[in-house]
């Protein structure tokens, strides 16, 4: 009789009870596994002690599996290959081959410029998938911290302990103006040319917006009205129809010149240069494929 005790079951029984099915004997088992008969013999009795149910039906040298060990076989049979597969994907991740790569952004243009960078790093590092958190907009160094996400990309970083920021981006802020707009002939605008426009940004603090901080404010200069739209291409159709003016990447308003007739213009005659970082935690700086994306966002700056 089989007296119950508390057993744990693990994964070495598993493997003896798929090891014994498809070799049809402890002996041949014990082989497969590395073992020998009488350590195997051991921990299979132990384990039916434990459990406090038969696992094998004896026939002579042959082992049935009782009702009992025909469960534990099919629970063997679903998840060794599950830990096989676990294993060897985290032998993937110690080794910096797949991972995911989570992005917090913290500029609505810097979505447009990261698309540019994923598509050749996903054909290059196909094991690793990637993920845009939006949520994070504006809020980037908490969610770093706090490993929500993996990569954040700011214009405007804030350099903390334990985390590392790289440029990965130069580019100048211009003023975008629609087709006949009187500015649009000049080579550069000074700030009190716009204190009768109706200026359009995306919904940031102003403090946050370097057409404010870099251009106007300095001036002691305000636009007559100030709209706020949450996407490009509705802020592009505005400038575009008439409905006032707005601050981009020179980069991204060329691209879209000829689909919505906006043209770009100098802020000031020496202009408001940028840059887009990309900033991680130092502790993950050793993460191959991090480290990948950050060099192939050098790359692309450098080709730029």
């Amino acid at each position: 009789m089989y007296v119950f005790a508390m057993a744990i079951l693990e994964r070495a029984h598993l493997e003896i009870i798929r090891a014994v099915d498809q070799q049809g004997s402890l002996t041949a088992a014990a082989e497969t596994l590395h073992l020998t008969q009488s350590a195997l013999s051991h921990t299979a009795r132990k384990l039916e002690d434990q459990l406090g149910v038969a696992i094998w039906h004896r026939e002579g040298r042959s082992l049935r599996p009782t009702q009992a060990g025909a469960y534990l076989l099919s629970v063997a049979n679903r998840l060794l290959p599950q830990l096989d597969q676990a294993e060897a994907l985290l032998r993937q991740f110690a080794n910096g081959e797949r991972g995911v790569l989570r992005f917090g952004m913290e500029c609505h243009p810097c979505y447009q410029w990261l698309l540019k960078i994923v598509s050749p790093y996903l054909a290059a590092w196909p094991a690793v998938d990637v993920d845009v958190k939006q949520k994070f907009q504006f809020g980037g160094i908490g969610a770093l911290f706090n490993y929500e996400i993996d990569l954040l990309v700011t214009p405007d970083p804030l350099y903390k302990a334990g985390l590392t920021f790289t440029p990965v981006f130069d580019y100048e802020q211009v003023l975008v103006v629609g087709p006949g707009h009187p500015l649009r002939q000049c080579a550069f605008v000074q700030p009190k040319q716009l204190s009768d426009e109706t200026l359009i940004t995306y919904p940031v603090e102003i403090d946050r917006l370097d057409v404010y901080t870099r251009f106007l404010t300095p001036a002691g200069v305000s636009p007559r009205h100030h709209k706020t739209i949450e996407t490009t291409d509705i802020m592009l159709q505005m400038v575009a129809s008439g409905r006032g003016v707005a601050a981009l990447p020179r980069w991204l308003v060329e691209e879209q010149s000829a689909k919505f007739d906006v043209a770009p213009v100098k802020l000031g005659r020496r202009g408001v240069d940028k840059q887009i970082f990309v900033g991680y935690r130092e502790a993950d700086a050793g993460i191959n494929y991090l480290q990948a994306f950050v060099e192939l966002a050098r790359s692309y700056r450098q080709s730029q």
